[in-house]
């Protein structure tokens, strides 16, 4: 034992899945111990078990009756943005198209505009409340995005305010190709492969290269060449894909071996299929589905095949402003058809797999100490509760975050 060792004891509930991502039946299948208690030593777990049998004499921190379960992993947000959509929202619920809002100077293109003249500092103040409303409804671990610069500086710029607020936030950096230009197509994509991508390489201002691969967006040779040049860069990298339509970057993705491919809203078996026979996770994000009215990405079908099933909140000012990581885990059982238990594992060891991180989101030893501690003595309150947070304390390394 040492100075730094806690022993979390009165857990009426300890609930993990196993450790390591999970794909098909067994994303349903959770260890609960009653009466439990846990030993945190140095930040990491050294001992889960009945409390009865807890070893030593190690502080005691009494956490009240509740259940605990491991802290979520948000493995999809765009959360550094400025400006915001405000108008795009009052005008598409009266049917205006998307097209028409673009014509106007709105879309995704008015927060690039808004993004790219921002400061860093600016970015961090904005995207800080974002991340804290994320952090107190569970997510222990944040992926962010760049993907609103499109001009080279403007995409290093969002990734240094990713960078400057991982000094607050355990935050996994990604560099997203998000839209083409209008002009300089080709040229543009072989910069991103020659130039932007080795950049942010050797700054290490992300770990992964995302792309966007759809028909208005990039196509299936484009994100393959961008695919490339991040593996040849010693990058991860991951997809959107399937949002609007399926045009092959499902497949690719797979091919390729990327770390997760998200949306899915559009995919159908062969895209189904593909994911079962892989080990790319499928990132479903309900937020999407619940805000733009899409159909449900097809999360039970996926499990049914054997696949494995992560869910983010896609959090971003156009399409998900979701800023609850336990709302997205809460959705994803009523639109998308996961059990509670499946969804936990959606929002923890799944969704880690899909950052490429192993030392967290299950309450094994070994594991980092992130967990939560609930209102409630029954860890189902997790997926069941709407429009309050059903989390009480958040604990990061061992270490407690008040919550709600």
């Amino acid at each position: 034992m040492t100075g730094t060792d806690t022993l979390f004891t009165n857990i009426s509930q300890l609930v993990t899945p196993r450790p390591g991502v999970q794909r098909g039946a067994a994303m349903g299948d959770l260890s609960v111990i009653p009466d439990a208690a846990l030993l945190v030593s140095d930040g990491r777990i050294r001992w889960v078990g009945p409390r009865a049998e807890a070893p030593g004499t190690a502080q005691e921190h009494d956490l009240g009756g509740v259940a605990v379960v491991p802290g979520l992993i948000d493995p999809h947000t765009h959360a550094v943005w400025a400006g915001n959509r405000l108008a795009d929202f009052e005008a598409r619920v009266q049917g205006v198209p998307y097209e028409d809002i673009l014509a106007r100077g709105g879309g995704i293109r008015s927060s690039m505009r808004a993004t790219g003249a921002a400061s860093v500092e600016e970015l961090v103040a904005l995207a800080r409340p974002r991340l804290q409303a994320l952090r107190t409804s569970g997510a222990t671990t944040t992926e962010v995005k760049s993907g609103y610069g499109l001009d080279f500086d403007a995409e290093q710029k969002m990734l240094r305010a990713i960078q400057a607020l991982q000094a607050e936030f355990h935050l996994t950096p990604t560099l997203l190709i998000h839209v083409p230009p209008t002009e300089g197509r080709t040229e543009y994509v072989r910069a991103v492969c020659e130039e932007l991508i080795p950049e942010v390489a050797n700054t290490g201002l992300a770990e992964t290269v995302d792309v966007f691969c759809e028909k208005e967006a990039f196509t299936v040779e484009e994100t393959r060449q961008i695919f490339v040049a991040a593996h040849a860069n010693e990058l991860h990298f991951k997809l959107h894909a399937d949002q609007f339509h399926a045009i092959g970057g499902t497949e690719l993705a797979c091919e390729l071996r990327a770390l997760s491919v998200d949306h899915l809203e559009a995919s159908g078996p062969a895209q189904i299929a593909a994911l079962a026979a892989s080990n790319t996770v499928a990132t479903i994000l309900p937020g999407v589905t619940l805000h733009l009215g899409l159909p449900a990405a097809p999360g039970r079908a996926l499990i049914d095949a054997g696949a494995a099933v992560a869910v983010g909140t896609d959090l971003n000012p156009g399409s998900s402003p979701v800023f609850s990581t336990q709302l997205a885990l809460a959705l994803a059982v009523r639109l998308n058809r996961l059990t509670p238990a499946e969804a936990l594992t959606a929002c923890t060891v799944n969704a880690a797999a899909a950052l490429g991180l192993g030392d967290r989101a299950a309450l094994v030893p070994g594991q980092r100490a992130d967990f939560l501690a609930l209102h409630s003595a029954d860890w189902r309150d997790l997926a069941y509760t709407l429009g309050a947070n059903p989390v009480r304390s958040v604990f990061v390394s061992g270490s407690g975050i008040q919550a709600l």
